[in-house]
């Protein structure tokens, strides 16, 4: 099914959306603690978040990327979607995590933190544009895409504070 430019832009932007939402639960919820701690290898906490919009901006490539890969492959629906952002997501992020580990002070964990959450990260997305990619009707994609990031962000922020008062 071809698809117009302008449908490929709301798909890949439901898919940023989602992916984002799912990027805040993953790093201010999950992986807090391993950020909360003293770390050479990453930025004070301050600086990092001057620095999200950067961060942002490189998922807004990489989510690109892979519309363009599933336009052009024809993967529509979400089984196929999940099924492909999953292993797209794992040879990207593995890839990067094994050059990390190769030249940085970054601990196993928050490299084997990032690698599954990453990953995960991209199954969402592809399963958000495996179903954009399946209609003509982004409504209920979109709806769901909404709800789906405020609970995750809401999760996000519960699970930080009970980090906090556990730490």
């Amino acid at each position: 099914m071809n698809r117009s430019i302008g449908h490929l832009i709301k798909i890949g932007g439901l898919a940023f959306v989602a992916t984002i939402g799912f990027d805040l639960f993953l790093h201010a919820g999950i992986l807090y603690p391993l950020y909360s701690g003293a770390n050479s290898f990453l930025l004070a906490p301050e600086e990092s978040f001057r620095r999200i919009p950067f961060g942002y901006l490189s998922f807004a490539i990489l989510t690109a990327l892979l519309l363009w890969l599933m336009s052009r492959l024809q993967i529509q629906g979400w089984r196929r979607g999940i099924l492909f952002g999953l292993v797209f997501g794992a040879l990207v992020w593995g890839s990067l995590v094994l050059g990390l580990f190769s030249i940085s002070k970054a601990s196993p964990t928050l490299l084997i933190g990032w690698f599954l959450g990453q990953t995960a990260e991209f199954g969402i997305g592809g399963m958000v544009i495996g179903s954009g990619l399946a209609t003509d009707r982004l409504r209920p994609l979109l709806i769901k895409v909404f709800v789906f990031f405020a609970v995750v962000v809401v999760l996000g922020v519960v699970i930080q504070n009970i980090w906090n008062t556990a730490l």
